[in-house]
């Protein structure tokens, strides 16, 4: 069994606990080399120097969504079997910011860095469900969903562009990894049945995003998150719960997992599975556009 995923809090809870449990491999995708150091180090203390020898570090920028389809093709070449594909990064509550492409940095790397992942990943994802059984796919949502602007259409790059603030911002985004999964479970779980496509909310976890990031937007009311709500948040163990469920053990598709493995329905707009066609047009659209103006191409196939 083999798994993909990412490396700051979270997805180092999760990378520990796969692997703890005996799973064959893990390709680790982070931008920061010193993240994954720090924690190859921890999971050697903790598991085992041997453990460490089952993972693969490949440091790719989601924003770079050229760059992502080439590290997906990397990671076909060196294995014919994923069994899951946790999609985990992200951009927490900050500022308005563009990518190189011209896109803002929460929709491209929340959303768009792991529809491009995923779209080239499903080859062999496929062909693992069929020679295998059951692949997941699995999410990183949020209850911050809830906070987009009841305004969001998808329908435009001037629309995604516009400056809303830190927490709609970040709540668009996971609005949009929520639709993701149910447009997955919609077109693709109907034609492939063993492979389950899921988000999920890891509910509030101490992690870089809610301990250091959270000033970067608010250099003063930060410290409610950072210093005030620390006693009761989460450990990233205990953040990853939903995730492991819905990576190992849920049976259905296109739901939303909250902890530690509650099926919640979310927001009226998560279920609008037009609008979810609306978000998948225009990512198509937009991974065309500026991938090909670069004359790069990363040509995607959702399904």
């Amino acid at each position: 069994m083999t798994a993909n995923t990412y490396t700051t809090g979270i997805g180092y809870g999760f990378v520990h606990t796969l692997l703890k449990h005996n799973i064959a491999k893990v390709y680790i995708l982070s931008v920061s080399k010193d993240v994954v150091e720090g924690a190859i180090k921890s999971i050697s203390e903790d598991l085992g120097a041997d453990v460490v020898k089952r993972t693969e570090w490949i440091q790719v920028d989601l924003c770079d969504w050229t760059k992502v389809k080439d590290v997906a093709e990397q990671i076909k070449k060196s294995t014919d079997r994923i069994d899951i594909l946790f999609n985990n990064a992200a951009r927490g509550i900050m500022t308005y910011q563009l990518t190189d492409y011209g896109v803002e940095r929460h929709m491209a790397l929340n959303h768009v860095g792991h529809a491009v992942l995923t779209s080239h990943l499903l080859p062999t994802i496929k062909k693992t469900a069929d020679a295998h059984g059951t692949v997941r796919i699995v999410f990183q949502s949020s209850n911050a969903h809830q906070g987009a602007p009841s305004d969001v259409k998808f329908a435009s790059l001037d629309e995604l562009n516009q400056d809303l603030g830190p927490n709609p911002q970040y709540g668009r985004s996971k609005l949009a990894v929520l639709l993701y999964a149910r447009y997955l479970n919609k077109h693709l779980t109907s034609a492939n049945p063993k492979i389950l496509a899921n988000a999920t909310h890891p509910g509030i976890v101490s992690t870089k995003q809610s301990k250091v990031d959270i000033h970067e937007p608010y250099p003063i009311m930060g410290y409610g998150m950072s210093v005030l709500m620390e006693p009761f948040k989460k450990d990233q163990f205990q953040g990853c719960v939903s995730a492991v469920y819905a990576a190992t053990t849920t049976q259905k598709s296109g739901q939303y997992i909250c902890p530690p493995a509650a099926y919640e329905e979310g927001s009226s707009m998560s279920n609008d599975l037009e609008l979810a066609e609306q978000l998948m047009k225009l990512t198509a659209e937009l991974v065309a556009e500026k991938t090909q103006a670069k004359k790069q191409g990363c040509p995607i196939r959702f399904y």
